[in-house]
């Protein structure tokens, strides 16, 4: 790497089922952002369409290189000359399903990596909310990091944060900045959100920058906003502490993730272990 900071922003959307409208407002915001100086920019999960209704996902689909949302965003890369993290955007694969995937443009339109939604969203909330995202999406099999000029990134998607070993294994694969670009449900995010953000950056020595959906959506559901970038120590550097769309943008000293691992060795100091159930747990658990 030949810089040690750089400046972060967080695109906070509410995307509607109509994927020329959400361009149109990832285009605006992603200016903002680079109005106010940022280099990374991040937007959130589906930031393309959100769609509950699966016969019409499947109808507005396309391939990665017929994309609308994967080609405006190339092109907004370029246009304003900065590392562009499209949380993610659905993209139709083989088989009949869909990908949750997302991408990482430099500067000239490339593409950097593409990260596929490992873990699915299969829950049963309180309140009546129930989600099966596996009956619509291809889980991935691969954790990715990035190398930036400024920084190491480790990339994930929403429901990811819940499983600390992919963070870690980023983590200790060189990573110092983690990303959570999602669309986290009210209900979740109101119990969850923030601990579970602030949680991965404590373990593993690492900046946090999670990008959010926001407000009731055009498709019925809610989702909770408070994008936030988090520095290694936990402290949250920027928050949009609502759910309307904005903008908020953090300066990064990379350097800190280095100290906060030196401080608190705890990726050095791990240790393999077994785990042993006692006989009478055994039996506790057979009468169950």
């Amino acid at each position: 790497m030949s810089e040690t900071s750089f400046t972060a922003a967080i695109v906070q959307m509410r995307s509607t089922i109509d994927p020329s409208r959400n361009i149109a407002d990832m285009s605006d915001l992603v200016a903002r952002a680079a109005g106010n100086g940022a280099q990374y920019v991040q937007t959130p999960e589906m930031t393309g369409a959100l769609v509950q209704d699966r016969t019409a996902l499947m109808a507005m689909l396309h391939d990665e290189d017929n994309d609308p949302v994967v080609a405006a965003s190339a092109d907004l890369a370029v246009q304003h000359s900065i590392y562009l993290h499209v949380g993610s955007t659905a993209i139709a694969v083989s088989g009949g399903k869909v990908a949750n995937r997302s991408f990482l443009f430099a500067p000239d339109g490339s593409v950097i990596a593409r990260y596929d939604k490992i873990h699915m969203f299969d829950v049963d909330l309180d309140n009546g909310e129930s989600w099966r995202e596996s009956r619509t999406y291809e889980a991935g099999n691969n954790a990715v990091v990035a190398c930036l000029p400024f920084a190491w990134l480790g990339l994930a998607i929403c429901y990811d944060v819940r499983f600390p070993a992919l963070f870690r294994n980023e983590a200790e694969s060189g990573a110092n900045v983690l990303t959570v670009p999602a669309a986290f449900t009210r209900q979740t995010g109101e119990a969850h959100w923030h601990v579970l953000l602030r949680a991965r950056a404590i373990e593993n020595g690492a900046f946090v920058i999670a990008a959010a959906q926001g407000g009731t959506h055009q498709d019925g559901r809610e989702t909770y906003g408070h994008s936030m970038i988090i520095d290694p120590w936990g402290k949250v550097l920027a928050e949009i502490p609502h759910d309307e769309p904005a903008v908020a943008t953090a300066r990064i000293d990379v350097d800190a993730s280095r100290v906060a691992r030196e401080k608190i060795p705890n990726l050095r100091n791990q240790r393999a272990f077994d785990v042993e159930v006692t006989a009478e747990a055994k039996h506790a658990d057979a009468l169950v």
